[in-house]
């Protein structure tokens, strides 16, 4: 049994999607929210597998709410369910932790079927939205000289071929000396360089470290 929350402040909309819910026999629906505040104390109330969130409520917006479930070391996995297909609301969605994101043109049973794969883990994209992630993240890794490093990795190249210490990099990026030098050293392994210096000639060939402090 897949346990779920509902949030939407449009009560039509919320009382026809919680009687869809329901009429699956592996769906049970532990309550509906009208508000972000309410969606946040039925997550921490019930803890469900998934909650499915509007974007835009008053007293906190469904991303705001995925973001502090996250916080709050909720295993409850977000599904946001809205209107807004913008590409600036998807990525958000997915910063703030979100699995998935489905426009509310979606019939019943392809929402049913999001929730569903929610619950296994999975990452879902309704139509219309997923092509538009695949594009974003395609353009990100042709943009991204070094495509092995993670986000973070490549922030932390940058400033190494900058010229930055360890602990002018840790200053700025808000981390420990520790967290800088484990960065570093997985740069180093994913460059196959032997030393800081190696990498920072291949960071500055590829255009890396440009600007100096």
């Amino acid at each position: 049994m897949i346990s779920l929350i509902l949030a939407d402040d449009h009560p039509v909309f919320a009382s026809g999607l919680r009687a869809v819910m329901e009429a699956e026999d592996d769906l049970d629906v532990r309550g509906v929210a009208a508000t972000g505040e309410e969606a946040l104390r039925l997550a921490l109330e019930h803890r469900p597998d998934v909650a499915v969130l509007d974007v835009t409520m008053p007293g906190g917006d469904g991303l705001t709410v995925t973001a502090r479930m996250r916080g709050a070391g909720l295993a409850t996995r977000a599904l946001i369910l809205t209107m807004d297909g913008g590409d600036e609301n998807v990525l958000a969605a997915l910063r703030a932790g979100a699995h998935g994101y489905v426009l509310k043109g979606a019939d019943g049973e392809a929402i049913v079927a999001a929730v569903r794969a929610v619950a296994r883990g999975e990452a879902v994209f309704g139509a219309g939205v997923a092509g538009r992630v695949l594009a974003h993240f395609a353009r990100s890794a042709a943009a991204a000289p070094f495509p092995q490093l993670t986000e973070r990795e490549q922030e932390v190249l940058e400033l190494v071929a900058r010229g930055l210490d360890n602990g002018a990099i840790a200053r700025r990026l808000g981390v420990s000396g520790k967290t800088v030098r484990n960065y570093v050293s997985s740069v180093l392994t994913k460059l196959q360089v032997s030393d800081r210096s190696a990498a920072i000639v291949r960071a500055r060939e590829a255009g890396l470290g440009g600007a100096t402090e």
